[in-house]
């Protein structure tokens, strides 16, 4: 067995960790949310949110995994005795059923990437909304992008957390933050792009309601990875000294300001022309490509230039969450069955190939491949988001605030008392308390029944 490898700084750290939790959902659900439910409003909800619920959620992941220094299933075990060994095996399921719908997703990003650069995402609306349906719907091309963005993934992951991981995070994440605020610098000097930032940034608080918060606190909970041991696989590669709540704290920090300039990016845009954004897929491969296309209409160059930052900055934040997905999964295979790391890597890859190929066909040339009536991606997302997360991340904050030794986590949390001792109290009732009531709270409401 290899020596288990660490981070090698703090930035390090923030950077790796926080690009488990910047995806595509801060770019397609974060600003129409905010745009939808109070503008700044929404977003000073959301902050409160992430305090309640998003920061106690990872600092339990984050004792979890530090203290362990193993992969999630064993680190379960450690933490809360053989009993709890499960949770990790759920978080490790849950990861790899997302990744394997996830690539999907990220090969149509990495598509639209080459079709960028070669100047095909240029024509008029229905141009752009036929070659988004031409595209999924055919049988082969869409499976090998999903396989093709499992492999590039696969080559950073098997390299490691310091050669692989840590360097990849380290070129990822400035590049996605330089690309994003260039792309928000060339949408806010659009004519007419006052009304987008206004859209985006007034504060209306005649729409914050108990649905508003309910939708906040969802946003919060995905958007920072609760659920997954992502950010318990990544703390075991924390060094012991890593301050945890400033760790978790300068993580959502990122996370929320990235969101934020998603908003910036793609409402002024938007108000520029007279588009109303939507969400989800259809909003980064048929809306933003004809809003970009119109804006920049008179500026071909400028639009060609803006359309290939666009997708690759997509394909950056794809790849920065499905690195961490992957790793999840190879730290698993790598340490329960003893195998080198690049063969416990390719486990992964083959198994996740595989559930891509399945669900990309099941959106597009063979539809008939369904489950409950929904298409295979469809139930992989219903079950994971609605069933599988929730109840890792609840049965983490139980484990936590009632079953793990309340001196163990005082020393993990305080760093054995040399930092956060008054910070520790709020935590252990945040845990205890209040995020049970959260989680529990998301998972009533993505069942329509608050």
């Amino acid at each position: 067995m290899e020596k288990r490898g660490t981070f090698g700084s703090k930035l390090a750290i923030v950077l790796a960790t926080a690009g488990s939790a910047v995806g595509l959902g801060n770019i397609w659900r974060f600003p129409f949310m905010t745009g939808q439910n109070g503008g700044a409003a929404f977003i000073l909800v959301y902050f409160a949110c992430v305090f309640l619920l998003g920061i106690p959620g990872m600092i339990s992941e984050f004792i979890v995994g530090r203290h362990a220094q193993t992969n999630a299933a064993r680190a379960y075990s450690v933490m809360g005795g053989k009993g709890w060994r499960f949770v990790g095996y759920l978080g490790i399921l849950t990861s790899t059923i997302i990744l394997g719908f996830y690539a999907v997703v990220a090969g149509w990003c990495l598509q639209y990437l080459t079709a960028a650069l070669s100047g095909r995402l240029q024509g008029d609306p229905d141009y752009i909304v036929s070659y988004f349906k031409t595209f999924s719907s055919d049988p082969l091309r869409p499976c090998l992008w999903a396989v093709g963005f499992v492999l590039i993934t696969h080559f950073v992951v098997s390299k490691g957390v310091n050669d692989g991981i840590e360097r990849a995070s380290k070129l990822l994440m400035p590049l996605l933050l330089i690309i994003l605020l260039v792309l928000v610098a060339a949408s806010c000097l659009l004519p007419g792009a006052g009304g987008g930032i206004e859209f985006l940034l007034k504060p209306d608080f005649s729409k914050v309601s108990k649905d508003v918060f309910l939708e906040a606190l969802g946003q919060a909970f995905f958007s920072l990875s609760l659920g997954t041991s992502c950010l318990c696989t990544y703390a075991s590669y924390f060094k012991r000294d890593t301050n945890l709540l400033r760790s978790a704290t300068q993580i959502a920090l990122l996370d929320s300001f990235i969101a934020i300039l998603a908003g910036l990016m793609i409402f002024p845009a938007a108000f520029s022309v007279g588009v109303q954004p939507d969400s989800g897929p259809s909003l980064i491969f048929i809306t933003l490509p004809n809003v970009f296309q119109q804006a920049f209409s008179s500026m071909p160059i400028a639009g060609y230039v803006i359309a290939v930052l666009f997708n690759a900055l997509l394909v950056f934040a794809a790849l920065t969450s499905t690195i961490s997905m992957h790793e999840i999964g190879t730290a698993f295979f790598h340490e329960e069955l003893k195998i080198p790391r690049q063969r416990a890597a390719w486990v992964l890859t083959v198994v996740c190939s595989l559930l891509a190929v399945f669900c990309s066909l099941s959106v597009g040339a063979y539809s008939g491949i369904q489950l409950f009536g929904l298409s295979l991606m469809d139930f992989c997302d219903m079950l994971t988001a609605q069933l599988m997360l929730p109840a890792g991340a609840f049965l983490t904050s139980i484990m936590m605030g009632w079953f793990v030794s309340r001196q163990l986590l005082q020393d993990e949390f305080t760093n054995q008392g040399s930092i956060g001792v008054a910070f520790y109290h709020a935590y252990m009732f945040a845990i205890r308390y209040i995020v049970p009531l959260c989680i529990l709270l998301i998972f009533l409401h993505q069942l329509d029944i608050l």
